[in-house]
């Protein structure tokens, strides 16, 4: 009679056996376990050899003509390049439509030797870059030259453990790219840090953006359309707008016309005007993050977007908060909950036009906010409605502490329905809830007289102390 046992462990065994060679590939994978790909397990068969083209690390000549040799001989291949520890200068290297490029992280260098991009790419399968330090050594570009890496039409790109240092312009510029930016370093961009337009599915994850001239992560459209960019766990920090303006650069992280993008985990501080802004930008998810020291508005969603989630975030130092607004252009539907934004400032970057600054949450259009706590907003700790662009808004369950007013409401002809209930306010000198015509008062505190006469206003259950 056959031993089960031994049948059982007999396939085992040969289950072991079969799998093995499986198993050793399987291990060189990376640390988030992905399977590799056909042309990534080139690597298993070794990398070409770049002295064998005339590439050698610490030369001071441009080894451009020798670089792109070697590139197209890999790609011909389908086998990988590993540069040695060293400096290699090159210029305008066009890449091929494969490759795998890889160094000896912070030791590999690849500087700046002309004034085109050091890599550019006009469309590749699969483009891997790895342990490589960009160096763009403050060198000035040519007219029309974005960027100091320019990639274009990459179908899947990967850049992991890069860093990216001195260029005149944008480090690195993606169009219609695919695939990750992950664990990088970018700093002393003259522009841009990460600039992506058109994406087809780019992941940007565990990087630090620091000390750019005009924006750290750009996430651009072209026109309105979905795009489903991750931003998630980057630190972002001491970005500048060199180009002045109101908002249009100096960002940390930036979004326009971009749809269904998720903003997640990441820390961005002492950013020119907002951590994170979002022009256009419909479904947009942003979770999570912490946000200091913004010169002008740390979290912001407007103009012409529909569906914006921003929740659970911290806001510490800014001229205003959260806003979400633009109705006027058809900024509308969002989720404003589970925030903290306090410590802000009523002076800002520029002389404002509308309300002004130190105000904790600004909303205008079918908006619910809920549960957010709001100390230290010098003007109010929430804004609901600018005019006549209010609508279907419900302020609900929100903690607001030591502001100049608590909630101010408009109550301006052809404002829409509000409904102000369940909020806790405390130490608000100037009335816990006080209607607005604009910019101005134009009521008692509306939490001790009621809102008779304001057929627009529901308000329930709120305490001012």
């Amino acid at each position: 009679m056959l031993d089960r046992r031994r049948f059982m462990a007999g396939l085992a065994g040969a289950a072991i056996a079969a799998g093995t060679g499986a198993a050793m590939a399987a291990g060189t994978a990376s640390a988030r376990g992905q399977v590799l790909s056909g042309f990534e397990t080139a690597a298993l068969r070794g990398a070409i050899d770049a002295a064998e083209f005339g590439v050698r690390p610490h030369g001071f000549d441009d080894q451009s003509r020798a670089f792109a040799r070697l590139l197209a001989a890999a790609a011909g291949r389908d086998v990988p390049v590993a540069l040695p520890a060293g400096t290699y200068v090159v210029s305008s290297i066009t890449l091929p439509r494969r490759l795998v490029l890889s160094g000896v992280p912070g030791a590999t260098r690849i500087a700046h030797g002309g004034d085109g991009p050091i890599l550019v790419c006009e469309g590749a399968e699969h483009i891997e870059l790895s342990g490589l330090v960009f160096d763009g050594a403050n060198r000035g570009l040519a007219d029309g030259v974005r960027a100091s890496l320019d990639l274009r039409d990459v179908a899947r790109l990967v850049i992991d453990g890069c860093g990216f240092v001195g260029s005149a312009r944008s480090a690195l510029a993606l169009t219609r790219c695919g695939g990750r930016v992950t664990r990088s370093t970018i700093s002393g961009a003259a522009d841009f840090g990460l600039y992506s337009v058109d994406a087809t599915g780019i992941e940007i994850s565990g990087n630090t953006v620091s000390d750019c001239g005009n924006g750290g992560i750009l996430v651009h459209r072209r026109s309105p359309g979905e795009d489903g960019t991750l931003v998630t766990g980057n630190r972002v920090q001491r970005i500048l707008a060199r180009d002045g303006g109101t908002g249009q650069v100096g960002n940390g992280i930036n979004v326009f016309r971009a749809g269904s993008v998720m903003i997640s985990g990441n820390h961005v501080s002492d950013c020119a005007f907002s951590a994170i802004r979002s022009n256009g930008g419909s479904n947009l998810q942003v979770t999570a993050n912490t946000c200091l020291r913004s010169g002008e508005t740390a979290i912001y969603s407007e103009f012409a977007f529909e569906g914006a989630v921003i929740a659970s975030n911290i806001v510490d130092g800014a001229a205003k908060g959260i806003s979400i607004v633009n109705f006027d252009k058809g900024g509308r539907l969002a989720v404003c909950s589970g925030n903290l934004v306090r410590n802000l400032a009523q002076t800002g970057p520029y002389e404002s036009s509308g309300a002004g600054f130190g105000i904790g949450i600004t909303v205008e259009a079918d908006t619910a906010v809920t549960g957010n706590v709001i100390e230290g907003a010098p003007r109010y700790g929430l804004q609901l409605g600018w005019g006549s662009f209010l609508r279907d808004v419900s302020a609900t369950g929100n903690v607001i502490r030591r502001a100049g007013t608590g909630i101010a409401v408009s109550v301006v002809e052809g404002a829409g329905a509000a409904i102000i209930s369940g909020n806790m306010i405390s130490q608000t000198p100037n009335g816990a809830i006080v209607g607005h015509r604009w910019g101005k008062p134009a009521t008692g505190d509306l939490a001790l007289a009621g809102a008779a006469g304001f057929a627009h206003l529901t308000l329930a259950a709120n305490y001012a102390g």
